[in-house]
């Protein structure tokens, strides 16, 4: 089988002339059309291979260079490691956690950027970083490189000297060395590549090439045909490969979604549809329900990536009915997402389930919750509460309504479970519009259950203000939350567990003894290394307040919430913001 080469030639017309002793014919060589790579083509591959910086705009703000990692910043105040272009992610979370706050990023320099060229630069400062972001193109202004489609590595090169033999094979194997490859060429040098070549385009497409003719065509063809995202904007990509399909799958496939978010006009309104559950099923059909009231409606999709249109109607619900566009599918163990949006209006439905059923374990919870009369012993909701409810009676039936009983009657009310935000379990209460029961209408976190207590959390989305809820088996007497004032310096504690992010590091507390002192001084020792620290009981005892100075306890400096208190256990819990990892610490009595 005879192997055939393609030439790259820079010149239009390569010319050899052959001498000897003895008189011949002196030949021209005119490789055919398709094996040539004129200058056009040429192009064409170095600016497929020219560095797309785009990718981490919400650091950079440029899209004609991106940062070197690993790169550490702070979003917020969360101080994030970034150490893979998937980590970027991390920023954007935690800027999309709450909508009415100022996001702030700040990097921490020294950093490296990355030119469309491959060159480094070092900048040791923000006034840096922005004069080079000036250097760029503005946003979403046509820039040289092509990124709607990529080059499948490795590819082979092979070189030749003027008696066209062979004097290099060279292996390409990303855009860096392919870039490098073509920007270093003599433009005398006569190079052949290695057919078929696979292209992949931005929708995942692939397309085999065999010779540089159908090279130049498909790159040509593909160059405008998906949106580079050349702007400072992270939340307009997030269905690039979004399909109709893929929603219907995803929203059909779960059953009871309830409203997570929803913003008309600048007013949070998720509280007035606690309680409600949605189900969608393929022939477009919607059906709403709630404490025993059923609305019927429709919805459809149609369009690609992040131009898909959803359109919701539902008779008698007119603040979720709208074209709204889809912004964002989520799935998680045990949890699903779907967020819409028209301008600054908002609406989020989430799922305890990924696809097609399941859900999270919360017999516990609906064991205790349905047995017997439950009282409330503190609420907390920007001040203390607690005797604004001292007189209600609460009791939860298992088809999920609920009444709440003082002495002006009774006000009917329900209850369902779901994913919690921070926690693995929700509970979602709702007593309509009834002051003050009114108040207590939202998807609260699960912090702790027992047969005797059940506490509970939820943070604002408009301020990420936190509230703190608990009921227990015998009415409020005054005070309220846990006893941990009085718990803590009973005796000597050590640590039982520590998990950073599910990164078990109880082995490096091994040893230490904790003594914590009910004037708000706490000592950790371990006899060899003594760290001093303060405590402080915040939120009626549903948060703990801890700093050390020194290590390895320094680690522990946080907020925490108080998952579960007993005379010999404490168990907390700290979850980063925007969607960071879970920390777990928990002590125990000698």
């Amino acid at each position: 089988m005879r192997i055939l080469r393609y030439k790259f030639v820079i010149a239009l017309l390569l010319t050899l002339t052959l001498f000897s002793c003895r008189k011949e014919e002196m030949e021209i060589i005119e490789p055919p059309e398709e094996e040539v790579l004129a200058g056009t083509v040429a192009n064409l591959l170095l600016r497929t291979a020219t560095n797309d910086g785009s990718y981490d705009n919400i650091l950079d703000g440029a899209s004609c260079f991106n940062i070197k990692l690993p790169v550490t910043v702070i979003a917020n105040g969360v101080e994030v490691v970034i150490e893979t272009e998937a980590d970027i992610a991390i920023v954007e979370a935690i800027f999309d956690e709450f909508d009415d706050d100022i996001d702030t990023l700040e990097i921490l320099f020294p950093i490296t950027i990355i030119l469309q060229d491959y060159t480094e630069v070092l900048i040791t400062s923000q006034a840096e970083l922005e004069n080079a972001a000036l250097q760029c193109p503005g946003e979403n202004v046509t820039d040289d490189d092509i990124e709607c489609i990529d080059i499948v590595y490795p590819i082979t090169a092979s070189v030749f000297n003027q008696n066209n033999e062979i004097i290099e094979t060279v292996v390409l194997n990303n855009d860096q060395e392919l870039y490098s490859f073509l920007e270093n060429l003599d433009p005398s040098t006569v190079v052949t590549f290695d057919f078929p070549i696979t292209l992949i385009l931005f929708d995942g497409t692939t397309i085999q090439v065999n010779n540089f003719t159908e090279l130049a065509t498909a790159i040509a063809d593909a160059e405008d045909i998906c949106d580079e995202d050349d702007n400072n904007d992270p939340n307009d990509d997030d269905c690039n490969n979004c399909t109709p399909q893929q929603l219907t799958d995803v929203l059909t496939g779960c059953e009871d979604w309830t409203i997570d978010k929803l913003e008309r006009d600048d007013e949070d309104l998720e509280d007035v549809y606690v309680g409600y559950t949605f189900n969608f099923d393929t022939s477009g059909n919607l059906v709403a329900t709630t404490n025993g009231s059923t609305f019927n409606g429709t919805w459809s999709a149609s369009g690609t990536g992040n131009d898909i249109e959803v359109v919701i109607n539902i008779p008698g619900l007119p603040d979720v009915n709208d074209t709204w566009n889809l912004h964002e599918i989520e799935q998680a163990p045990g949890e699903s997402k779907v967020d819409l949006r028209l301008g600054d209006d908002r609406l989020r439905f989430e799922s305890d389930c990924t696809t097609g059923g399941g859900g999270i374990n919360d017999a516990a919870l609906v064991n205790a919750l349905t047995m017997g009369d439950w009282y409330i012993t503190y609420f907390f909701d920007d001040v203390d509460e607690t005797a604004t409810y001292a007189d209600y009676t609460f009791n939860f039936a298992s088809d999920n309504t609920a009444t709440a009983t003082d002495t002006n009657g009774t006000t009917n009310g329900t209850w369902s479970t779901g994913a919690g935000d921070e926690t693995e379990l929700e509970l979602n209460l709702n007593f309509g519009v009834t002051v003050p029961l009114d108040e207590l209408a939202d998807d609260w976190d699960v912090l702790e259950v027992t047969n005797d207590i059940i506490r509970l959390k939820d943070i604002s989305g408009g301020n990420g203000s936190e509230s703190f809820l608990t009921f227990e088996r015998t009415p409020f007497t005054g005070g309220g939350g846990t006893d941990l004032e009085t718990i803590l310096p009973e005796g000597i504690w050590f640590v039982e567990t520590y998990t950073d992010d599910g990164d078990d590091q109880t082995a490096t507390y091994a040893g230490y003894t904790l003594d914590w002192n009910s004037a708000g001084t706490v000592v950790a020792t371990n006899g060899a290394n003594t760290n001093n620290g303060t405590w402080q009981v915040l939120a009626g005892g549903d948060e703990l307040l801890l700093n050390f100075s020194g290590t390895p306890f320094n680690e522990f400096n946080d907020e925490w919430d108080v998952l579960m208190v007993s005379a010999t256990r404490v168990e907390l819990q700290d979850v980063s913001g925007g969607g960071g990892g879970t920390d777990v610490l928990i002590f125990e009595k000698q």
